[in-house]
């Protein structure tokens, strides 16, 4: 198996991998690097567990290839470290089993750093990208219309 060594761009880290061509961005995360916190989900892009910050933009790093990610900011949650929306979804118990939050998370600072005068109806089709199959969305959403509050009132 032929496997080229790539520099990818971790959460401000320069990170040394060596990857197959057809290796997935998720799949590097997890199992070369140790950042176990984007999920395998569908693996087809659907439920959004495994969303992740590619310069800037909300990315599902299943559907990446990890050598597509070369040369761009790559950050995933533990990247975050304690941003608001993390603790907008612990006051606002934005959770229940956990597994897809991290996916949520990321998502929703991306929303809450491109959109930050988001409405209801930015929000509502942000949050179509990412499935949770243990609880209802009105409680992330309250921690996203909280973040947004307190990012444009400097909180």
């Amino acid at each position: 198996m032929y496997k080229t060594e790539i520099t990818l761009q971790i959460n401000g880290e320069d990170r040394f991998v060596y990857v197959r061509n057809a290796d997935t961005l998720l799949y590097v995360l997890r199992e070369n690097l140790g950042l176990t916190g984007a999920k395998p989900g569908c693996l087809n892009g659907d439920c959004g567990a495994c969303t992740i910050d590619v310069d800037g933009d909300a990315m599902k790093s299943c559907l990446m290839l990890a050598v597509e990610a070369v040369g761009k900011k790559v950050i995933t949650v533990e990247g975050l470290k304690n941003a608001p929306i993390q603790t907008e979804f612990i006051e606002k118990f934005a959770f229940q089993c956990g597994y897809c939050t991290p996916g949520f998370i990321m998502n929703c600072n991306s929303l809450i750093q491109k959109y930050p005068k988001a409405g209801v109806s930015v929000i509502k089709d942000h949050l179509e990208s990412n499935i949770c199959r243990c609880t209802g969305y009105q409680e992330i959403e309250q921690a996203i219309k909280s973040g947004l509050f307190n990012a444009t009132n400097g909180s």
